[in-house]
């Protein structure tokens, strides 16, 4: 896979660096890009990944780990970033266990069939993305309309801006998704 960057000697990574690397590559079969990319820098990715985690992995939300992957997809499409539409259109696929929705997403979110909740949470996220500026209390009472609370709208814009710096990190370093991120969620896993 090219990059910009050449990933560090596994075996010269920090013990908890290399021990987390090898629980992804036991629970996917594979280890993702990112990983060795970020790897490069010890801190940068052991802070990089304990944001992602307390994001992506925050149980006291309303936002399912679906919805999570629908705004990574919809927003990085956005950016262009092919890394993580491809990585989180795969994980979308799982947890939605829909085979089309990550490409719909990223071609078009508008389109998709989602729910208006889900239309809600994307445009606001959209917004969070282009023009966060412009962001105002009509934005948190529609949101409000759709069963969403402050908690769950600070969710939406903190995923969409850290996904912003991946995107960024992504793109500019060259990292290119594994090939397995491709079929994830489209076949059945043997």
């Amino acid at each position: 896979m090219s990059t910009r960057y050449p990933h560090p000697d596994f075996n010269q990574l920090p013990e908890d660096i290399r021990e987390r690397i090898l629980q992804i590559q036991e629970k996917t079969g594979f280890i993702p890009t990112v990983f060795l990319a970020f790897a490069r820098r010890p801190a940068e990715w052991r802070a990089f990944f304990a944001y992602h985690d307390a994001l992506m992995l925050r149980e006291q939300s309303s936002l399912t780990k679906g919805e999570r992957e629908m705004i990574v997809t919809a927003t990085s499409a956005a950016s262009q970033c092919l890394y993580c539409v491809v990585a989180h259109g795969a994980i979308l696929r799982i947890h939605e266990k829909d085979a089309l929705i990550a490409d719909q997403l990223a071609v078009n979110y508008r389109k998709a069939p989602i729910t208006p909740r889900q239309r809600a949470m994307l445009d606001f996220a959209m917004k969070v993305r282009e023009r966060s500026h412009e962001i105002e209390d009509a934005d948190f009472e529609h949101l409000h309309g759709h069963g969403f609370d402050d908690e769950d709208i600070w969710d939406i814009a903190a995923i969409t801006a850290f996904f912003g710096l991946s995107n960024r990190m992504a793109s500019f370093a060259g990292m290119q998704p594994n090939p397995e991120f491709f079929l994830m969620g489209r076949i059945p896993r043997k």
